[in-house]
C-alpha cells in the first residue's frame, strides 16, 4: 500500500522558515518523481514544486522560486520542502504526491500538513 506521510508544518512567523517531510513507503521511492501542492483556505490547488526520481530536475511555481528548496534522500525514502522567508500567503496546507511513471499525473496524495504564517 502505497503511503505518503507529511511532517513539519506548523505556525511560523512572516520571515521565517519551515521543512517539511513526507515520508514514502509501500513503492520504490528512488523510481518515481515528486512534487508539493498547496491548498490555500478557500483557495484551489497550487502546484508548488517536483523533482525528478533522481533530484536531475527541479522545477518550481514562481511564488516559490527563490524560497522554496525541494530535494529527496532516496536513501530514506523522504521527501523535504525548505520554505525560506516565509511570507502570510505561503499559509496552506502542503501536500506530497507521487507522480505517475513515466507522466505528471498524480496518482496517490498525502493527507497534508497545515502551514500557518503569521504577519
Amino acid at each position: 500500500e502505497v503511503q505518503l506521510v507529511e511532517s513539519g508544518g506548523g505556525l511560523v512567523h512572516a520571515g521565517g522558515s519551515l521543512r517539511l517531510s513526507c515520508a514514502a513507503s509501500g513503492f520504490t521511492f528512488s523510481s518515481y518523481s515528486m512534487t508539493w501542492v498547496r491548498q490555500a483556505p478557500g483557495k484551489g490547488l497550487e502546484w508548488v514544486s517536483r523533482i525528478t526520481s533522481a533530484g536531475g530536475t527541479i522545477t518550481y511555481a514562481d511564488s516559490a522560486k527563490g524560497r522554496f528548496t525541494i530535494s529527496r534522500d532516496n536513501a530514506k525514502n523522504t521527501l523535504y520542502l525548505q520554505m525560506n522567508s516565509l511570507k502570510p500567503e505561503d499559509a496552506a496546507v502542503y501536500y506530497c504526491a507521487k507522480y505517475v511513471l513515466g507522466s505528471w499525473g498524480i496518482d496517490y496524495w498525502g493527507q497534508g500538513t497545515q502551514v500557518t504564517v503569521s504577519s
